[in-house]
């Protein structure tokens, strides 16, 4: 266990008020600002005290869509500047998915960033509830069981290793479209029927759900175009995202673009694996 510490958690959604309930359960100082929307929570209303933590947990992804702080939960509007202002040299603030832009401001103030989301452990674990997620969209959205539903997963890194052998074990026709011949060995040794990505369009008639969890623009026009009508396609690329959301409206194809759902789905779970992934990190540098 971490020795006592002075915990800010800043901004987030329902994954970041449940870490800062677990935080203090551990025993913790545990201050928190930009989360007032979460049940029961009680925020700081500036961010004086902030340069005598011991570490400054910002969420995931740290930024939303237009750079500010990603908080869902606050009607505020925070520059991720100010949070750093506040801050001061050689203090520990771990974001996750810290862009380009947090990791610039950082560096310029010595502040020690860490970008949780970066560790194997974190993002391992995040898969699981993150395919979880899917299934439960399935299950809400599609007109059929999945129990012999044909079913493609768009990729096959923890996502798809993940989500893969548990839309089989429901009882779908499971094929993984991946580049590597490794992922695609890995694929078929979990039952899995698999193929490369380079043909992805010549097969995608058949299915009745596909899953992108690659991170790129891997669903355009021509692929939307071979989908079968009635086809729910799911899209856990972070953003821009992987699928031509113009095109699929334009075709008529059914897409739900389902970022943070560990936060929807099991946000204590997934407060508790940040939670632990920020103490190994603290571990480490207190060596």
């Amino acid at each position: 266990m971490l020795r006592t510490k002075n915990f800010w958690v800043i901004g987030g959604d329902p994954r970041q008020a449940a870490l800062a309930e677990l935080l203090a359960d551990d025993g913790h100082g545990v201050h928190t600002f930009a989360l007032e929307g979460a049940e029961g929570m009680e925020c700081e209303k500036t961010l004086e005290g902030v340069r005598l933590a011991d570490c400054v947990v910002l969420p995931l992804p740290a930024a939303d869509g237009a750079g500010k702080l990603n908080a869902p939960l606050s009607d505020e509007v925070c520059d991720l500047g100010e949070i750093l202002e506040a801050m001061r040299p050689g203090q520990l603030l771990c974001a996750g998915m810290a862009g380009p832009e947090l990791k610039s401001q950082a560096q310029r103030r010595g502040i020690l960033l860490r970008d949780y989301f970066a560790r194997e452990e974190l993002a391992v674990l995040n898969a699981i509830p993150t395919a979880e997620g899917v299934i439960q969209i399935a299950m809400e959205e599609l007109g059929i069981t999945l129990h012999d539903a044909r079913a493609l997963v768009v990729g096959f890194g923890r996502l798809g290793k993940a989500l893969g052998p548990r839309l089989r074990a429901l009882g779908a026709r499971t094929w993984v479209a991946a580049r590597s011949y490794d992922q695609r060995a890995m694929a078929e040794g979990m039952g899995l029927e698999a193929e490369g990505l380079e043909r992805l369009q010549e097969w995608l008639c058949s299915f009745d759900l596909v899953v992108n969890t690659v991170p790129a623009s891997i669903l355009g026009v021509e692929e939307l175009a071979a989908m079968k009508e009635g086809v729910l396609v799911i899209d856990l690329a972070s953003r821009p995202g992987g699928v031509d959301l113009s095109a699929a409206a334009a075709l008529g194809v059914r897409v739900i673009w389902a970022l943070s759902l560990p936060g929807r789905v099991a946000p204590v779970t997934s407060g508790r694996y940040i939670k632990d992934t920020v103490y190994h990190i603290m571990e480490e540098l207190e060596g």
